[in-house]
């Protein structure tokens, strides 16, 4: 027995669930971010754990770390100034992508700056064939002088996509040799190595998006291995992942796309292990933090997996728990633009200086500086009492957006939160239509900093009728680290029919795989536990042009059973798209592994059950709707199992502020976990 600890950094603050193995006793609490001294809000977390709670570094058993450095990192277009080495004749590889507009319906939809400028894309001589055959050998020169020239740009780093290395890697590692040779100064990644799957776009865009953070997440990951070792923490660290697993931070130093959604992942699955223990089937997350909001659906108690989920405007196509993020948090930055529209984000004010009203310097109106002007925040200690709320600044800089737009002072604010739940609502729309659910059976779980602050307001203009807020909803994120499992995945292409004729290259590609998750499982992450396999394959109609992920047995393709193969894949076509063609060819085009080692969940007590209406704190006055309202405001700590009361009403707690409007009910369940149920 010991101390198991999940932590959770995002844009603002850093958060902690330190469970005690012995007592069964959560404690948690938020520490302000130190972007210019990574690891140091790491080393106070852990003090503070000691100070306030008798945690012993030593007895730490179990350290796991979820990051949203990635993520914000490309939100906020703060990376890596790269160069991309390509095939002479593909330099427009990243800028033509799949030829579609992310909003094709759209007058003003634009094309996203890319990550690289055209004038750091270079095309070289070489070419590897389809079948893995060399046509034409690489012209290392050629990429000697891209190399100068990317370096005269003003480079940091270097990314070599060519076509079908997927197949056969041997020129890009060939070009790789040039560069370390050449320019050992500059990082090089190659894209077959990060996520070696067919088609050059996919691949280029990961391997992009992977070197664009590593410089931030590398020296953040050793920043911290530095901290722990200095706090006398001797667990090895470990780094949750977009799969919504977890992997160990020497893995996550050079594979950093694959933690690209680790904070946000984890938040993800936190909210799922919550979801199950209360009991509710089908929920929609929305976390919010201070620089962004990510919304995701649990259907079944389960979370949702796929590919090409985007990061700010780009596609991530490895493995990853379906979430999609928005540059809409507690701390993005509202603006007044030329035509003298308002506008929220996707800049944000972070830690430092972080909103005007924590009174750490900052000068400009924020999602947070809205809640304060209008009332909801201020009348109790935010984050554990790591900041203090000044309401005068907040409402001296909402005031100047105000008298630009030449509005009232809160007419002015609730528009910086409404124009933030307009944005939230399309995206969400975008992702129910994907996934072709019915949110009137969802619940909306808000958590993070800021997510109960907008849940409801979210959920009304959703449909949704049904909110539950957790317990502790500030540090889901932290959470998910406790319950994550060390978890991979693993691809090869194939690109050949479920015919008899290639049962025997499946057959071989599932036995490497297997053998690759195994060592990377026992070897690379010293995991000793109890491990499961998933085999799932990328398949479609020879002629269609993309793929259907199908769960497939282990067994099917070791005792050579085509028919249920094929079974299973008109199964999930009819499931998808209400009708499959039987007497078509099948393709295989990828055959995937997941390899997950499971950890024990936390074991949480139940509270004992009261019974009537809890006492107010007191009235506060908020603005709310468009008029001035007295809400009682009720203290998180004071609710207890069985109690009820009614919107609207303000509930304070040490990591989260919950915002209700009138027109909702609120109950508490067993495990303090607060549901909002709207009339009607």
């Amino acid at each position: 027995m010991g101390w198991r600890i999940g932590v959770d950094i995002g844009g603002t603050f850093i958060d902690f669930c330190a469970l005690d193995e012995t007592t069964r006793q959560m404690h948690t609490l938020k520490v302000l971010t130190t972007p210019d001294e990574p690891g140091r809000e790491v080393m106070e977390g852990i003090a503070l754990l000691q100070q306030r709670h008798g945690m012993d570094p030593a007895e730490v058993t179990s350290f796991v770390h979820g990051t949203t450095v990635g993520i914000n990192t490309v939100i906020q277009r703060k990376g890596a100034e790269l160069a991309l080495i390509t095939n002479a004749g593909f330099e427009d590889v990243i800028e033509l992508a799949r030829l579609r507009m992310p909003e094709m319906y759209s007058l003003f939809c634009a094309r996203p700056e890319q990550l690289i400028p055209r004038d750091r894309i270079f095309g070289v001589a070489g070419r590897i064939l389809a079948d893995g055959s060399e046509a034409e050998p690489l012209d290392e020169q050629a990429v000697a002088e891209a190399l100068d020239l990317a370096r005269a740009r003003g480079a940091r780093g270097v990314i070599i996509a060519f076509l079908h290395a997927y197949r056969n890697q041997a020129q890009e590692q060939a070009a790789k040799a040039v560069v370390q040779r050449l320019a050992p100064d500059l990082f090089v990644f190659c894209a077959a190595e990060i996520w070696p799957v067919i088609r050059e776009y996919e691949r280029t865009t990961t391997a992009i998006l992977n070197g664009y953070v590593f410089p931030r997440v590398d020296g953040y990951l050793h920043s911290l291995e530095q901290a722990l070792r200095g706090r006398g923490v001797t667990a090895p660290p470990m780094i949750t992942k977009s799969n919504g697993g977890m992997m160990n931070i020497a893995m996550g130093r050079s594979s950093c796309v694959s933690m690209l959604l680790s904070g946000t992942a984890s938040g993800v699955m936190g909210a799922s292990f919550l979801t199950r223990q209360a009991g509710v089937p089908h929920a929609l997350t929305l976390d919010i933090g201070g620089t962004s909001a990510d919304v995701a659906l649990i259907i079944d108690g389960k979370a949702q997996f796929g590919t090409g989920e985007l990061i700010g405007e780009f596609p991530l196509y490895v493995p990853s728990v379906s979430v999609t993020s928005i540059g809409d948090g507690g701390g993005s930055i509202a603006t007044v633009d030329g035509f003298g529209m308002l506008k929220v984000g996707p800049e944000s004010a972070g830690s430092t200086p972080g909103p005007a009203c924590y009174g750490r310097g900052g000068d400009r109106a924020t999602i947070t500086d809205a809640m304060a002007v209008c009332g909801f925040l201020g009348h109790a200690p935010l984050a554990y009492r790591s900041v203090s709320m000044d309401r005068g600044r907040a409402e001296a800089v909402v005031g100047e957006l105000a008298r630009k737009l030449g509005r009232g002072l809160h007419e002015t604010a609730e528009a910086i939160i409404m124009v933030s739940i307009s944005s939230m609502f399309a995206e969400v729309n975008k992702l129910v239509a994907r996934y072709g659910v019915d949110l009137g059976d969802f619940t909306l779980v808000p958590f993070g900093g800021a997510g109960p602050m907008m849940g409801c307001l979210l959920a009304r203009e959703l449909g949704i009728r049904h909110v539950m807020v957790p317990r502790r909803p500030g540090v889901v994120s932290a959470l998910g680290g406790l319950v994550a499992e060390v978890k991979n995945d693993f691809i090869r292409t194939m690109f050949i029919e479920v015919r008899p004729e290639g049962l025997g290259a499946m057959q071989a590609a599932l036995a490497a795989l297997r053998a690759e998750a195994e060592r990377w499982l026992r070897r690379d992450q010293n995991f000793t536990g109890v491990a499961a396999l998933q085999v799932s394959a990328d398949m479609r109609y020879r002629g269609q042009s993309f793929e259907i992920e199908t769960v497939l047995e282990e067994a099917w393709i070791e005792d050579g059973d085509l028919d249920a193969i094929r079974a299973a894949f008109h199964a999930r076509h009819t499931a998808i798209y209400a009708f499959a063609d039987e007497a078509a060819p099948v393709q295989l085009v990828n055959l995937r592994l997941v390899i997950a080692g499971a950890t024990e969940p936390p074991d949480f007590a139940v509270q004992a059950q009261a019974s009537g209406t809890p006492r107010p704190e007191r009235l506060v006055d908020v603005w709310h709707d468009g008029a001035m309202h007295r809400m009682p405001l009720f203290l998180r700590e004071n609710l207890r199992h069985g109690h009820e009361f009614a919107g609207p009403a303000v509930v304070a707690q040490e990591d989260s502020t919950v915002c209700i409007p009138a027109g909702y009910a609120g109950t508490v369940d067993a495990h303090g976990n607060l549901h909002l149920t709207a009339e009607g």
